[in-house]
């Protein structure tokens, strides 16, 4: 694991202020709810409060009138008070549910929208496990803390005030002696603060933990299987578990000591009071009825004291929460369009900016670098205001190498045009991956440029130059639903007839006619219903649906059966014809026709030509060829096949 992934690790001791006023503001999208919310929390404090001020006024009145007191007032006075109490209660949980569901589900939708912005490298360093925390239990964790948290603290404080403000009316010596213990239970709270929110980090971060590991163990069971491994697996997820059961202990241990302290504290407190108003009260220097409110009051004195403490555990649990899922909302993604191509995309979308007149000057003279020529067709334009047809795709002077400093490529250079198909070969490791990653942007050149048409592809738009590639890889994903609906994926807007059309192009329309149910059949879940043949030419199906410029094939063929290669084999050459392609080849059957096959190794071209030039040249290709093909006449030959 990187330390990028441990970054959950950096233990902070105090709260974050700056964190959760960044929630906070979230939650001030949702006025209509937390204003209301507000009101019915100090609404909701003054109830508390009126009913040891209503039962001070009962009881003298009891004691001053006898029998003639005028109870149907006093329990007119109650009823009203309950009533408007209640009324409370059911407010705040309708606001506050509001609140926590829209306040999760906003948090969730944005975790999911930059996590689809982000570039493939942070995907490289954190498992699938860690991120799903993140939308799930982080999410909800923080919001609850937010919705419930606001309205126990709006409620909390404004009761401890009213509270306070009470004692010292009724009898400021009591009331002195009620607040004397606030000083020792705020050094109770600070000694327990740091502990809490150390044990509640351990938890949050073990659980991510024990959710990675469900997820890697799900993902790769039928690999378990064959080499037995579960119980190893077993003992693996235990020690996981174990780590996430010790700090769970340890938070409830924490919690269960801290919070009798502070009932202790609040007991001492009132019995104080009681012991001195009693003598109060026998030399008659206060009411019986102000007696009872008094200790009333110290006895709810700390049950918003309570209250706050345990909110502030909630909030110190979840703090680690907040950090994660605010690291990722804030996490600014390394590959985004500059300011200007957003300018540009903006005029583009403007009829009344300058940007007709820069099309009209491109099409009469061309651009400066550019390898469109002037010509008398009409030029289609893409959102980022320039040209949409790829002319050209040049590699010029690129190096690259991943974070680790780990060295993939240097100083290499490519030029391709549209109808050409480039074939890399060659050791694992070399680069090929990494070129064609490149040429999609899911990566940048550390140094030199990729160019499109002669311009920089950092001042193209990054949604428009994806929207132009079709990709198939070595395993390919089928999402759960039809194969209609993962044809269609390529392209939402396409009519049933396309969607066949495009079958029928990669020869899959046989083999999916043959299924029942046929294109409405369902395709499992992550394709597990079809064969690795069948998923690999709908996933082709789907990328030719496309209409990608530039297509790309990284090892498509290198886990299909002889057949099914065939079938992609004679739909190739429509679906390569006229783009762009780039082809990462494992069976060098399959790049016989290639314009150009290069041999990349150490980020280098070491041989460059077609099949039949590096067959002449007699050098890394000709020994891969020979290699591979002899390799195959004798599977065939033992296989009983015809050679």
């Amino acid at each position: 694991m990187t330390a990028q992934f441990h970054q959950e690790d950096d233990f902070k001791a105090k709260l974050d202020a700056g964190l959760w006023w960044k929630i906070f503001r979230r939650a001030l999208n949702f006025k209509r709810y937390l204003v209301p919310l507000f009101f019915a929390s100090l609404l909701l404090a003054v109830g508390d409060s009126s009913f040891a001020f209503i039962t001070r006024w009962v009881i003298d009145g009891v004691v001053r009138d006898g029998l003639s007191a005028n109870f149907t007032l006093y329990a007119g006075v109650y009823l009203g008070v309950t009533l408007v109490f209640s009324s409370c209660i059911w407010g705040f949980i309708f606001l506050a549910g509001n609140i926590s569901y829209r306040l999760s589900h906003d948090i969730r939708r944005d975790s999911f929208d930059r996590l689809q912005e982000l570039e493939f490298s942070f995907f490289d360093t954190r498992p699938v496990g860690w991120l799903i925390t993140r939308l799930t239990s982080d999410c909800d964790r923080l919001s609850r803390t937010i919705a419930w948290g606001f309205l126990d603290i709006v409620w909390g404080l404004s009761l401890v005030g009213m509270i306070a403000i009470s004692l010292l009316i009724l009898n400021w010596r009591l009331g002195l002696i009620v607040l004397s213990v606030m000083p020792p239970l705020a050094i109770i709270s600070r000694v327990f603060q740091k502990r809490m929110l150390f044990s509640s980090r351990e938890i949050r971060k073990h659980n991510s933990q024990i959710t990675a590991s469900y997820n890697e163990s799900i993902q790769g069971v039928r690999t378990t299987k064959t080499l037995v491994r579960e119980a190893d697996n077993l003992g693996e997820f235990e020690h996981v578990s174990q780590n996430m059961y010790a700090a769970s202990v340890l938070n409830a241990r924490q919690n269960a000591l801290f919070y009798p302290l502070v009932m202790t504290i609040g007991s001492l407190a009132a019995g104080l009071a009681l012991w001195h108003g009693g003598w109060l009260a026998s030399q008659h220097s206060i009411s019986l009825g102000t007696l009872i409110a008094f200790v009333t009051f110290a006895g709810m004195f700390f049950n918003p004291i309570n209250s706050l403490a345990q909110r502030l555990t909630e909030i110190q649990a979840a703090q680690a929460a907040g950090e994660r899922v605010m690291g990722l909302l804030e996490t600014v993604p390394a590959i985004k369009d500059s300011p200007e191509v957003l300018a540009r995309i903006a005029a583009h979308q403007n009829p009344h900016s300058d940007l007709p007149l820069v099309r009209q000057n491109l099409e009469e003279g061309g651009s400066p670098g550019s390898d469109l020529a002037a010509g008398p067709e009409p030029v289609e334009w893409a959102p980022d205001g320039l040209p949409a047809r790829i002319e050209t795709i040049e590699f010029r002077d690129v190096s690259f190498h991943y974070s680790d400093g780990t060295a993939v490529l240097a100083n290499f250079n490519l030029k391709v045009a549209p109808g050409e198909t480039i074939a890399l070969v060659g050791p694992s490791g070399g680069g090929k991956s990494t070129i064609v990653s490149l040429v999609c942007r899911f990566y940048e050149p550390v140094s030199g440029q990729i160019l499109i048409n002669g311009t920089d592809y950092r001042e193209r738009g990054l949604a428009w130059l994806q929207s132009q590639l079709g990709i198939v890889l070595q395993t390919p994903h089928l999402f759960k639903g039809t194969i209609r609906e993962n044809i269609r994926y390529g392209r939402l807007e396409a009519t049933d007839a396309e969607v066949e059309a495009a079958a029928k192009m990669v020869n899959a329309h046989e083999f999916i006619s043959d299924i029942p149910g046929g294109y409405d059949s369902s395709v499992g879940e992550g394709g597990n219903q079809l064969s690795t043949g069948q998923r690999q030419l709908i996933s082709f199906a789907r990328a030719l649906l496309a209409n990608p410029q530039i297509f790309v094939m990284d090892e498509a063929t290198s886990s299909i059966d002889t057949e099914t290669e065939q079938l992609i084999q004679r739909g190739l050459e429509t679906v390569l014809t006229g783009r762009i392609s780039f082809v990462i080849a494992h069976r060098l059957s399959t790049i016989r026709r290639a314009n150009r096959i290069l041999v990349i190794t150490k980020g280098q071209i070491e041989e460059c030509g077609t099949h039949e030039e590096l067959l002449k040249q007699r050098g890394h290709y000709y020994g891969l060829y020979t290699n591979q093909f002899r390799r195959e006449r004798e599977e065939a030959v033992l296989s009983g096949e015809p050679v």
